[in-house]
């Protein structure tokens, strides 16, 4: 009786439309794109080789010799197909170190396929494994049994292998991997039940397609620029690292000056740069035999990841990659020159966990001075830092439950009045563990986090708090000056906070004045000018502080209700550039002449404290009169050297 042959035909259609989807959406680099590329091939030879040992078993020729090669290259074949798929698997839980460091896996892995090379080697000899009957029909042999025992011992060991890193996996991509098995277990069952329909590779194929259907998705892996392994694979691939205690180097490549090359060259070109770059990568890594693998991240961040088998390839490839970036890329008949930051990290190290090691990385071009030489992650990598920036969410919530903020204060000298008229409120953390913590630090985190608005109601209860106390009424000062965030002047309900505790106090609204940034005032919201307008009626004066660092424009400026202009420390120190005295001088001018106020800040000597005053600066801030200090310093201070 003849065998059916079309499900074989069905399964080399879907094989096919795999192999030409691979292609296509250019899934041929990295170990896993690979070991997936040669577990569709092996399933290729066992189809056609299935197709031509059916065709002739159900042909009416004799072809003996042609019979025993075919049924024999398939038996073969068919076996290699699982243990394929293993090395897939281990390729995908990124397990190839285990594998080499576990002497029984290494070398009892390809042991029963050994046995079956063995088998059809001796059945030429002895037809014990198979044989053509009196009528010339593919027949099982007395040793048929240890070929499945074979292909049994490789599905159980693979199928354990997906249950063991099940946990690296979401549930859809466990059950897409396990599919393979699945299926072959049901053919196998099937194809002893009926012996006419060959459906095990129809089954297999169908397993495969549902493996890169759910997990050979190159839309979540591939940056679509570069064609290299993007952040979500970058991700995934370190965390599983970490989880199977892999040893790995990383060479982290920050572009500095990617965004400015970027808007000067055009988007197009920026694009066609990421590219050259991408390239120059993999031709490196090519010719450094370093087999690593390659990742763009985004803004001009790549990373190069070695296994520790190749360590020995690190430096050098480093260096080369250093050398060939600094040398700079053509795009467009435009040669860009590049900042490159490359810096070498082992992982785990010195960085021992994910959330650091992103950090770090993050941050690289940001927190270290640009020298041209490759860095190393263990000379420069400040543990203690990424310790207080990885807490910093859990000290501010802390600190706000149990009072850790403090509110220090600056005086503010008025140079017509010839005494101290009022003061900035400078918030102030500091930490049991980490001590003093910069408001660079805390401020942005707390802006993300949320925490600021609590945070900004704590200061300003403070500050109404200080100027509700006997102690303010007898230092002589008209106002304290509390500075905004940008996510509090944005909040619609900024107006109401800042009455209500004004009014829980008891006080008059030009007792307080709201201090905003430039940056601030750069922003053109709705709801920020909305906020300013409704205080500045209810009674509130604004000023702008760190005028001159180059965020807003005059326009932006004359269109705010601002009281007091703060000039930005940049201007006090201008003394050595003429150009600079000049824009100084017809800055003061400009700002005297639309009527507002001007405070001088970082005034430290006496020299610049009467310099300013002679341009008719109303008000001088800084360390000349005091620094920053806590409330009862500053009570002190102030009664000490308040003029009579």
């Amino acid at each position: 009786m003849d065998k059916i042959i079309y499900f074989d035909y069905c399964a080399l259609i879907i094989i096919i439309v795999l192999f030409i989807s691979v292609f296509s959406r250019k899934m041929t680099h990295g170990k896993v794109n690979k070991a997936f590329i040669a577990t569709l091939l092996t399933t290729l030879l066992t189809i056609i080789l299935d197709i031509i040992a059916i065709s002739l078993d159900n042909s009416n020729g004799e072809y003996i010799t042609a019979k025993y090669v075919f049924h024999g290259l398939y038996l073969l074949i068919h076996n290699m197909s699982v243990p394929v798929y293993i090395l897939y698997l281990i390729a995908l839980t990124d397990t190839w170190h285990k594998i080499r460091t576990n002497i029984y896996i290494k070398y009892l892995l390809p042991l029963p396929i050994v046995v079956v090379a063995i088998l059809l080697v001796i059945n030429v000899f002895n037809l014990k494994t198979f044989y053509l009957d009196a009528n010339l029909h593919y027949t099982r042999g007395p040793w048929f049994p240890l070929v499945y025992i074979s292909a049994l011992i490789y599905v159980v060991f693979g199928a354990y292998y997906v249950w063991q890193y099940k946990k690296t996996f979401r549930r859809s991509r466990f059950w897409a991997l396990m599919s393979i098995f699945l299926a072959i277990a049901f053919a196998t069952v099937m194809q002893m039940l009926f012996p006419r329909y060959p459906i095990e590779m129809f089954a297999t194929s169908l397993g495969l397609l549902f493996i890169a259907m759910m997990i050979q998705r190159p839309e979540e892996n591939i940056d679509v620029i570069t064609d290299l392994h993007n952040i979500h694979a970058y991700s995934t691939d370190i965390k599983r690292g970490l989880t199977n205690q892999k040893q790995i180097t990383i060479i982290l490549i920050n572009l500095s000056n990617y965004a400015s090359l970027r808007d000067i060259a055009g988007y197009d070109a920026g694009h066609d740069l990421l590219r050259s770059v991408a390239k120059r990568l993999a031709e490196l890594n090519k010719a450094s035999k370093a087999h690593a693998d390659l990742y763009y991240l985004d803004k001009g961040r790549f990373r190069v990841v070695i296994d520790h088998l190749h360590h020995d390839k690190v430096d050098s490839l480093a260096n080369a990659i250093n050398h060939s970036l600094e040398s700079g890329i053509v795009v467009k008949n435009l040669n860009l020159n590049l900042m490159p930051y490359v810096c070498v990290a082992e992982f785990p190290g010195i960085i021992e966990n994910y959330d650091a090691l992103m950090y770090f990385g993050e941050r690289l071009s940001l927190d270290y001075d640009y020298t041209g030489e490759v860095l190393y992650a263990n000379e420069i990598f400040k543990k203690e830092r990424f310790d207080l920036m990885n807490k910093l969410d859990d000290i501010i919530e802390n600190a706000l439950i149990n009072r850790k903020f403090q509110v220090y204060y600056q005086p503010i000298f008025s140079v017509k009045e010839n005494r101290f008229n009022s003061a900035e409120a400078l918030l102030r953390l500091i930490d049991d563990k980490f001590g003093f913590i910069s408001p660079e630090l805390f401020i942005p985190a707390a802006e993300q986090s949320g925490a600021i608005h609590r945070i900004g109601t704590y200061v300003l209860e403070e500050v109404c708090d200080f100027i509700a106390s006997d102690d303010f009424k007898k230092l002589n000062l008209d106002y304290i000056e509390v500075n905004l965030s940008v996510a509090q002047c944005m909040h619609k309900d900024l107006p109401s906070q800042v009455m209500n505790v004004l009014r829980k106090y008891k006080l008059s609204p030009d007792k307080i004045n709201l201090e905003i940034t430039e940056t601030i005032a750069s922003c053109a919201q709705n709801t920020m000018a909305e906020n300013l307008d409704i205080l500045t009626k209810e009674g509130v004066s604004f000023s702008l502080d760190d005028y001159g660092t180059g965020y807003s424009n005059i326009q932006r400026v004359a269109s705010l209700p601002l009281k007091i202009v703060k000039l930005d420390r940049t201007f006090v120190n201008c003394e050595n550039n003429p150009r600079m005295s000049i824009v100084l001088e017809n800055t003061i001018h400009m700002l005297k002449d639309m009527e507002m106020e001007i405070v001088a800040e970082g005034i430290e000597t006496e020299q610049l404290m009467k310099r300013f005053a002679d341009m008719n600066c109303e008000y001088i801030q800084g360390y000349y009169y005091s620094k920053p200090i806590p409330r009862d310093e500053f009570v002190k201070y102030i009664l000490e050297n308040q003029p009579a």
